[in-house]
This record gives structure tokens, C-alpha cells and sequence, in this order.
């Protein structure tokens, strides 16, 4: 099974790690220049920038599962989790962490206190695993749903899966990472998302 896995998503990066990138194809800036960075930090995207954000998963063309890792502010966490609910996305963890982030030398707002460097914020994570082809949806959905056009609304993250087992069943591959009544199921049974007629 680790040969298996192995295949199917290498361990050595290679030299150019995957990033998401809106729609038109734009990558996010490199951390090189702080002016940048800055400016960057200025501009709140719309909706319509956030709906059309793609990852770009060729630096892992043989790994068939991804973990989308976001950290959100807690009260934006049940909008998320709903939001991945009516989407179809049914497994996901979702747990409390503190952390600390820095944009473009501005303080966050939290609870009515403005946090510095080293002020630890509190934030939510939650981390679903999907087959490749659902990571944009998860991202996008995240995304909207997290955001408040404020610093603070988070960052995500896509990590490479090598493999998913179930341990009940001791399913291994698509069929362990399936859940019942997920988008598959809602997609095989409507042809779309919406409950529609499919295309």
C-alpha cells in the first residue's frame, strides 16, 4: 500500500509548489518586496475575484486526493461549514486555534482588541480532504463564505494527500475518502448541484 501511495503523490517537491491563482490566471505575489505586499494587503477582492480563484495542482500531477487547510475567524466558522454543506461537502474538521498574522504592518481587530506581532488571535481552522477534481469548489466556497473584506478574514491552504483510509472498513483510495451523501452522491443523482436537470 506505501508503493501504492507513493505513486500516486510524490513525496520530493518539485521546484515550483502549487498555488491558486484567481481566474485570469494571475499567481499571488511572491513575499519578496514588502511594497508589494503592502499594497497588497490594501486591496479587498469582491466577490466575483474570490468565486473565480483556481489552484493550480501541476506540481502534484499524480495525486488524486488534497487537504484544503483554512484558518478563519470563529465567527465566521458555522457560514463556512454551512456554506461546504450546501455544496455537497460533507466530511470536514474543524478545530480552535490561536495564531498570529501580519499585513502589511496593519493590527487586527478581534472582540473590540486591536492585536499586534505577538498577540496570539484567536481563529478557527478547518480542514477538509477531497479528490482532486472538488479542491477549487472547497477553496472558492471557503473563500466566499469566510470573508469579510477585512484583515484577519484568514488564509488557505492545499496540501498534497498521498492516500485516505477508512478505518471501519479498511477502505482505502476514493472509496474511503466518499462520503454518503456527499457532492458524488448529489451529482449522481441530479446530474447538477442545484437539483436540476444535468447539461
Amino acid at each position: 500500500m506505501a508503493l501504492a501511495a507513493a505513486a500516486r503523490c510524490p513525496a520530493r517537491l518539485p521546484a515550483r509548489a502549487g498555488r491558486c491563482s484567481t481566474a485570469a490566471g494571475a499567481a499571488a505575489p511572491a513575499p519578496r518586496r514588502r511594497v508589494a505586499a503592502a499594497a497588497a494587503a490594501a486591496h479587498s477582492a469582491s466577490y466575483k475575484e474570490l468565486e473565480g480563484i483556481a489552484c493550480d495542482l501541476s506540481a502534484f500531477p499524480n495525486c488524486s486526493f488534497f487537504r484544503v487547510e483554512a484558518i478563519v475567524r470563529p465567527w465566521r466558522l458555522p457560514y463556512v461549514i454551512n456554506a461546504l454543506g450546501d455544496a455537497g461537502i460533507r466530511g470536514m474538521t474543524a478545530t480552535p486555534v490561536r495564531g498570529v498574522g501580519m499585513q502589511g504592518g496593519n493590527k487586527e481587530r478581534y472582540g473590540g482588541t486591536e492585536f499586534s506581532l505577538t498577540d496570539l488571535v484567536e481563529k478557527s481552522k478547518v480542514e477538509i480532504v477531497v479528490v482532486r477534481e472538488q479542491v477549487d469548489l472547497v477553496v472558492r466556497t471557503v473563500a466566499t463564505s469566510a470573508h469579510t473584506g477585512e484583515i484577519g478574514d484568514g488564509k488557505i491552504f492545499v496540501h498534497p494527500v498521498a492516500d485516505v483510509v477508512r478505518i471501519r472498513t479498511a477502505e482505502v483510495g476514493g472509496v474511503a475518502e466518499r462520503m454518503a451523501g456527499g457532492l458524488e452522491d448529489i451529482l449522481n443523482s441530479t446530474g447538477t448541484l442545484d437539483g436540476g436537470a444535468g447539461n
